[in-house]
């Protein structure tokens, strides 16, 4: 009888406990919290900022300028870049960018480099260009982005960040290559992230090279195809993710250089054009 009554009074014990928990599971807040929605992202149906080339003569100067010199850009390159017709102009509503074999300044090749730096500076975006690539051992055509300004580190570049639209080599023949850097991820310590596509008659054709730019990711794209992205981490400080703050968007030829010259220059080639049938820049959305 007295161990029955021992069982009870345990059991009892035990049911005021379960009650007990029951009722603080109820009235405790949950630690569990539910994230929101991811963002999403749209862009402008229109641009926001372009170039179409309906006129003739130089480059729109509302538009553009013009980087010059021939110091190499930190590239060994062997072009020197110029304001003149012969090197950057446009024609029958496109705009030409030519290299040409000649003696300019104190370099033996000339060619253009423009900017829209202080005329059309973004922050986020999709940037498309429709452009045919010049051909040939030693060309280094480039449609790429740079910051409009020095936010970060104690070096401009690669500290502040560099989107690569579309890079050619002409060794290695319609080979096109997608590109970000930064502090952390660069070519000149190995670490850059990117991609290449084989885009076949990139110098007989036009193709759209566009990149599509958020606060979280960046894509680059051929012809409305993407092959690269480069997502921004959590853990991510600006040494890898330098991409919030407005950059200007940069089309040039290069000649030789640590890349482009890797093979050697083939100097029977020139003049190269790199011909741009339109620049456009549409605007992010956000649709959250």
């Amino acid at each position: 009888m007295k161990r029955i009554i021992v069982l009870s009074g345990a059991f009892s014990l035990l049911s005021l406990l379960l009650a007990f928990r029951g009722n603080e599971t109820n009235t405790l807040p949950s630690l569990v919290t539910t994230p929101g929605p991811a963002k999403e992202y749209t862009f402008s149906s229109t641009p926001t900022w372009s170039d179409e080339f309906s006129y003739k003569g130089k480059p729109d100067p509302q538009k553009w300028s013009y980087d010059l010199g021939g110091h190499g850009w930190g590239n060994n390159e062997l072009q020197n870049y110029t304001d003149r017709l012969e090197n950057a102009r446009v024609e029958d509503g496109m705009l030409i960018i030519e290299a040409r074999k000649e003696a300019s300044a104190n370099r033996q090749y000339s060619s253009a480099r423009l900017v829209t730096k202080g005329k059309g500076d973004f922050k986020y975006g999709k940037f498309e260009v429709r452009a045919k690539l010049p051909t040939g051992r030693g060309t280094w055509p480039a449609i790429w982005t740079l910051a409009s300004q020095s936010t970060y580190g104690d070096k401009f570049w690669p500290d502040n960040g560099e989107i690569d639209i579309m890079e050619h080599v002409g060794f290695d023949q319609n080979r096109v290559h997608g590109n970000i850097h930064t502090k952390a991820f660069n070519h000149s310590i190995k670490t850059n992230k990117g991609n290449n596509v084989m885009v076949e008659g990139a110098s007989e054709d036009f193709h759209v090279y566009s990149c599509e730019w958020t606060p979280d990711r960046v894509t680059v794209l051929v012809d409305g195809k993407d092959y690269f992205t480069f997502r921004k981490e959590a853990q991510y400080g600006w040494q890898e993710w330098p991409f919030d703050q407005p950059f200007h968007l940069l089309l040039n030829i290069a000649v030789g250089g640590n890349w482009g010259g890797q093979k050697g220059v083939d100097e029977t080639v020139y003049p190269q054009r790199m011909v741009v049938d339109y620049v456009r820049v549409y605007e992010l959305v956000n649709k959250q």
